[in-house]
């Protein structure tokens, strides 16, 4: 008889209870990020899940919890939703007696890496909590991963320090289930109060702490929307919080919103956090800035405007098609395989881009640039390549354009040089600097189209309609091309919007469509472009602090008749 086979036991999975802190996405830990780039599954809310699902995997499943909003409903209970991130399948509903701790299990004893995400820190979480026993119980292997507890991180960001040299008390509390008992505790104290509430709660809670022994001018700030660039603060007292925010006119908090953070201390609070507050004040802080480029052509760009306090809005404006005619590019390649070029000359991403392409199309790689000097035109340009494999031997050592690059470019030496010829991909609209600037120099030059450009697809219509009615706080134009691309397939930015442009070329397409330059930058590059713009805010910013008004976005500001072009 033949031993029997057993059949193997289930692979056992894993859960991870993580902190997904207060809202920034920047302030997710290391640990964090890796366990979210090994999760199969994401169990969370949904503003939860849009901290954390950047760091995710590809196709990697999400669960939110907080579908059913009923009162009924316990927060972080609610009818779950199963979605994927790569949104190539759509919603399907779980049943609604599947409650997150039953998703949780029922994932891992299936062999699935779980991340359990909560705001803030898990072990502040109570329901976090329960389902940590949950798992337990049921031998469920977990872990846990600390986040940065909204009722610290908030505090910081709003410049609002909890604790001096004195090392004052602080005490934590949530209004939305604190007792009598706990009001009357923290009312006796003179120490540093951190309440969680919500909006329509804040005046309540101010009340609470007046009875309890608090004087009603004892300092408070309340701060909305913490460590995104939606924050806002306002500073009154506990007698006068409800008044401020009537007068702000502040609307109840949305269901389902994150805590509002208020800290309760001394007078001394409001007048530090006039020189604290580092976050409400940069110089873009809240601004919505249209950024008319593709995803992976702005990163870096969009990177450096979210360090301003910006919120960017890629919108692509030129779409990148092959050559009509591909026989061109298809000898160019093989000339440089077979020595035919003593330089190849990249003078965009997309031209770097359609050359790889091409590459992968015959079966090559970056070896097949041995011998051959590459230029870039610039920066990005240059990391493109050292992506591919590729480190240029010449970039522009002052400005970044094909003059820059010419105003390095060595000429041709029939001694030193072997070969006369440059390869040149580059798009069909592209000017003829550069290869007059070679041919000066003495080069044979193969102007080559190596792909297309044409009018993007028009934005969805709440993008086209934001432009059009003052939406974006600010546009940047890196080209007359975006210019031109922009306002026919959205129309044009409305009147209040700051305009920016990277050249006078640019700057001049942008008046010819009617369009007020407001920002230039001192040289064509993107990155000065975004300089010059947080400068721009920061001034706007101070010229309001002095004049004693509101700092106001662009966007917050709709006056009665359009602006005049400037005549200087």
């Amino acid at each position: 008889m033949s031993p029997t086979t057993l059949p193997a036991p289930p692979e056992q999975g894993h859960v991870t209870f993580l902190g997904a802190g207060p809202g920034d996405p920047g302030l997710l830990t290391l640990r964090a990020v890796e366990a979210l780039a090994n999760a199969d599954v994401l169990v969370a809310e949904h503003d939860v899940l849009d901290v954390v699902r950047t760091h995710a995997r590809q196709g990697v499943a999400e669960v939110h919890t907080d579908t059913d909003t009923s009162a009924s409903s316990t927060p972080g209970t609610g009818t779950p939703q199963l979605t994927v991130v790569d949104g190539a399948s759509t919603t399907a509903a779980v049943p609604a007696n599947r409650d997150a701790a039953h998703l949780v299990m029922e994932a891992a004893r299936g062999g699935k890496r779980v991340v359990r995400a909560v705001s803030g820190d898990p072990g502040l979480d109570a329901y976090a909590a329960e389902e940590m026993l949950a798992c337990a119980s049921a031998g469920v292997p977990f872990e846990v991963v600390p986040g940065v507890a909204t009722a610290v991180g908030v505090p910081a960001y709003a410049g609002v320090p909890l604790r001096d040299a004195q090392g004052t008390d602080v005490r934590f509390v949530d209004a939305r289930t604190a007792s009598d008992r706990c009001w009357t505790e923290v009312g006796a104290s003179d120490g540093t109060v951190v309440v969680s509430t919500t909006l329509d709660s804040v005046a309540a809670a101010a009340g609470e702490l007046v009875s309890a022994g608090r004087k009603p001018d004892t300092s408070l700030t309340v701060t909305v929307a913490g460590t995104t660039t939606r924050q806002r603060t306002w500073t009154a007292t506990l007698g006068t919080i409800a008044q401020t925010l009537k007068q702000a006119k502040v609307l109840p908090s949305p269901e389902g919103a994150r805590p509002v953070i208020a800290v309760v201390g001394e007078r001394s609070a409001a007048a530090q956090r006039d020189r604290l507050a580092w976050f409400e004040s940069k110089p873009l802080f809240g601004w919505k800035v249209l950024v008319p480029r593709t995803k992976e052509q702005a990163a870096s760009l969009s990177d450096q405007l979210r360090s301003y306090g910006a919120v960017p809005h890629e919108v692509p404006t030129i779409a990148v098609e092959p050559p009509r005619t591909p026989q061109q590019m298809e000898r160019a390649v093989k000339g440089l395989v077979t020595g035919r070029y003593e330089w190849i000359a990249f003078t965009s991403v997309n031209a770097v881009k359609a050359v790889r392409e091409k590459f992968e199309e015959y079966g090559l790689d970056a070896r097949a640039f041995a011998g051959i000097k590459v230029a870039a035109v610039g920066e990005q340009t240059a990391k493109a390549l050292i992506a591919f494999g590729v480190k240029p031997d010449l970039v522009p050592s002052g400005e970044q354009s094909a003059a820059g690059l010419l105003e390095d470019w060595p000429p041709y030496d029939p001694v030193f040089d072997p070969i006369d010829r440059v390869f040149l991909p580059r798009a069909d609209i592209a000017t003829e600097t550069l290869v007059a600037g070679l041919i000066e120099l003495g080069w044979e030059v193969d102007d080559v189209t190596a792909y297309r450009t044409v009018r993007a697809s028009p934005p969805p219509a709440e993008t086209r309609e934001a432009i059009k009615g003052g939406g974006f706080d600010a546009v940047l134009f890196t080209s007359s091309s975006t210019v031109r691309n922009l306002v026919g397939i959205a129309g044009k930015p409305h009147n209040v919007t700051v305009i920016a442009c990277i050249g006078p070329a640019t700057a001049k397409t942008a008046e010819e469509h009617g369009l007020r330059v407001d920002v230039m930058a001192p040289e064509p590059s993107v990155h000065k472009l975004a300089e010059a713009l947080a400068d721009f805010g920061a001034r706007r910013r101070l010229a309001a602090l002095e004049a004693g008004d509101p700092v106001t976005r662009p966007s917050e500001r709709r006056p009665g008749a359009r602006r005049r072009r400037s005549t200087t």
